[in-house]
């Protein structure tokens, strides 16, 4: 996978995308394989935002069952299966525990009736040739049999706790990495670090952008008959500037962040209710994964950030439902925020807002023939709405197509590697730019909380040595990685 800046200017693609989240490489991957010619641009680098600071789930939305969304609950159960199947080395079963604490009889039937029917919907969760990757369906486990199994959940009136399967990834900026990785497999051009900074328009039809390399400044154009804007909670804010008005559709943005703590259970995560809303104990890495919040930012996406208080709230909150906890400032290894793009359906609260995507078409709604935009949805999904956003590109530029087959094309397993190994492999054939972009995602050393200035250190001289930085750069590149394990309040 190389960084190709001249063929992206030299060449003209049936498909532009903006933005190399999960949206933008699952789309990537899928026009490839089914024959297009496709470039893909990122302003930073691939699945450095929305699409890594998640909790790491791929997950059915059990709690959207309460808002009667059942479209969107099958569409996520079935995509989770095929993520297990296509990615069974980044994608495995998840046991989860929702305790009771003194509910009664009418929570405890509501709480098995909606797990009922989740495992209703959820009908093929066998349908895998492992069966290590088979999900059960849920059961009732009774408080001495839940407390030895994870003691965590000691606390009055404890009644016992049900038993459910989800998925979890190791990995999101590895999987997402993996599609994009397949899509140059099937001829894409991909650059991350370059940013588009405006469309190029003609008589009410798309042309493709003017970009930038972010390291050089250098500009130049990319030609397209169509393209996608897959830019997440960028999406409205770039439109609204390329097309000189607010965008058609408007997105709302949630903000969650999440805490990396020493482990608090032995193997199950945790779905505790809060106050008409839940939170996540996951064990992730030998730690626990603690998310999320979710409330409305109104902020530059750029600005996101954690701040003290954030975690200060976000402690207070879990130990006052999960008493046991006893959770202090000091055990807190690591934290990152994140922003939901969400479509805003006129919900009374982010929280409840549907994670449901949608697909728009810019010459319908704006007047731009061949724009298009994919909005909303959700890490798990971003497969099936990659197929559909095809299958409109591939309608509107009327030329043959092969099939979808990204729902049974696994990737590859890639091999172990040492620590000098994978930074050269990162910088040689994953596209690893900056520091930041090796330590975060290629590597994933710095997302336990920092490694420490040995490790920066000795990375960052191995990238200097292979990409030729001088002294400043490196410092610069070294500054900008620790900047990732301060709080806003610090920085």
């Amino acid at each position: 996978m190389q960084r190709d800046l001249a063929r992206l200017s030299n060449e003209r693609f049936d498909l532009l995308i903006i933005g190399g989240g999960i949206t933008g490489a699952c789309v990537a991957r899928d026009a490839a394989m089914r024959g297009l010619s496709v470039v893909l641009v990122e302003k930073n680098d691939f699945a450095c935002a929305t699409s890594a600071h998640n909790s790491k789930l791929i997950h059915g939305g059990l709690r959207y069952l309460r808002n009667f969304e059942l479209g969107l609950v099958r569409e996520s159960l079935r995509e989770r299966r095929i993520w297990q199947r296509i990615a069974p080395h980044l994608v495995h079963p998840l046991p989860f525990l929702i305790p009771l604490y003194g509910a009664g009889r009418k929570a405890r039937t509501s709480v098995a009736a909606g797990l009922s029917l989740y495992d209703l919907l959820s009908f093929d969760r066998g349908w895998l040739d492992d069966p290590a990757q088979r999900l059960p369906g849920h059961r009732w486990i009774d408080a001495k049999t839940a407390l030895a199994g994870e003691p965590l959940l000691e606390g009055p009136q404890f009644e016992g706790a049900f038993e459910y399967y989800d998925a979890q990834m190791d990995s999101p900026e590895r999987l997402a990495l993996e599609c994009v990785r397949d899509a140059t497999l099937h001829g894409a051009a991909v650059a991350n670090h370059v940013s588009a900074e405006t469309l190029l328009l003609r008589n009410g039809r798309i042309e493709g952008a003017v970009v930038a390399d972010v390291f050089t400044d250098a500009r130049f154009e990319i030609r397209a008959g169509t393209a996608l804007i897959a830019a997440g909670p960028w999406a409205d804010i770039f439109l609204a500037h390329a097309l000189g008005k607010p965008a058609s559709h408007r997105l709302i943005r949630s903000k969650g962040i999440h805490l990396v703590v020493p482990p608090m259970t032995r193997t199950a995560a945790l779905t505790i209710g809060a106050n008409g809303g839940h939170f996540f104990v996951l064990p992730w890495r030998g730690h626990s994964l603690l998310g999320t919040t979710d409330t409305a930012f109104s902020g530059l996406p750029d600005a996101v950030g954690v701040s003290e208080r954030d975690i200060s709230d976000f402690l207070g909150f879990i130990n006052g439902h999960l008493p046991s906890a006893k959770l202090k400032r000091g055990d807190v290894q690591h934290f990152y925020a994140g922003l939901r793009p969400l479509v805003d359906d006129g919900a009374r609260s982010t929280y409840a807002a549907s994670r449901r995507a949608e697909l728009i078409d810019h010459g319908k709604d704006d007047g731009i023939d061949g724009l298009y935009s994919a909005i909303g949805g959700k890490w798990t999904t971003s497969r099936h709405l990659a197929e559909n956003v095809v299958n409109a590109i591939v309608s509107k530029l009327r030329k043959p197509a092969r099939p979808c087959t990204t729902a049974t094309s696994r990737f590859p397993t890639p091999g172990d590697s040492n620590r000098d190994e994978e930074v050269l492999v990162a910088i040689h054939w994953e596209m690893a730019m900056t520091l930041e972009d090796v330590v975060m995602r290629r590597t994933g050393h710095g997302q336990l909380g920092d490694p420490g200035p040995a490790v920066l250190e000795q990375i960052a001289s191995t990238m200097a040595n292979e990409l030729g930085w001088n002294e400043t750069r490196k410092r610069m590149e070294i500054e900008t990685v620790r900047k990732k394990f301060r709080t806003q309040t610090d920085a």
